[in-house]
């Protein structure tokens, strides 16, 4: 019997993977066998999130610390990786931030940070992995973590970076897609909803989010631990072959409305 996701023995790279939703992904991904690197500023974070993973789904694991901002540290951290793994399959660029302010009150650091980080940051490390190990391998699945905000506007939370950086993202990966399709390399987008993290479970826990819920998300809720799990996996199997510049919204419906 084909199981069509099994990961065993491929490397995972997962960008901003110390709490929240890479670390769900990078867990996800493991469970089906991959080996992963959990990719993040933070040393001690990630080294604490890698040793999770190993002792949970006793697949490899190694914590590298990089600022996506960084081209020279890029360099590095995908250096250090081949040089453990020889190998990079698979690339999750989760690592982002979020300015929250009226439009006309955001300052010209807020916008430039956001873009510089969601967006310019997610095109250099998926620059130098397809260099370094994607594209001499003939093959790679990479993922970047959009929003549905970068499809839609919003007016519960006015964060104007967020939405055009997020947008970049969506069409990034039409483009890379279309120039490494031939290469043996997807590239896909998931564009999540509301997702409980710890540092939006507060915020959605509110009377007033529960109210927005029920009138704007048409399953009513916001999305639970693990409901990303499966998005991850199937663009990222070796059987995912000819999903290409797909972009995928994981966000209760909210995006069909």
């Amino acid at each position: 019997m084909k199981n069509y996701f099994d990961l065993s023995g491929q490397v995972a790279v997962v960008t901003g993977c110390s709490s929240g939703l890479g670390v769900q992904m990078a867990k996800a991904l493991a469970n089906q066998g991959a080996n992963i690197v959990a990719l993040a500023r933070r040393q001690n974070m990630v080294d604490e999130v890698a040793k999770n993973i190993s002792e949970e789904f006793g697949v490899q694991a190694m914590g590298v610390s990089c600022d996506i901002t960084d081209t020279n540290l890029i360099d590095k951290a995908v250096e250090s990786i081949m040089s453990k793994f020889g190998r990079i399959d698979i690339l999750i660029n989760n690592a982002g931030t979020g300015a929250v302010a009226p439009a006309e009150d955001i300052t010209d650091e807020q916008f430039s940070n956001e873009i510089n980080i969601d967006l310019f940051g997610s095109f250099k490390v998926a620059r130098e992995v397809a260099k370094k190990a994607m594209i001499p391998a003939g093959y790679g699945r990479i993922i970047n973590i959009a929003s549905m905000y970068g499809l839609v506007g919003n007016k519960i939370a006015p964060a104007t970076p967020y939405h055009a950086a997020k947008g970049g993202v969506v069409n990034l990966t039409r483009a890379l897609a279309s120039e490494w399709g031939d290469k043996g390399i997807t590239v896909n987008a998931i564009c999540p909803g509301y997702f409980e993290t710890p540092l939006t479970k507060e915020t959605l826990d509110t009377e007033m989010f529960q109210n927005y819920a029920r009138t704007m998300i048409p399953m009513a809720r916001y999305g639970h631990e693990g409901e990303l799990d499966s998005a991850a996996i199937f663009l990222s199997a070796p059987a995912s072959t000819y999903v290409n510049g797909c972009i995928l919204p994981v966000d209760g419906g909210y995006t069909c409305m």
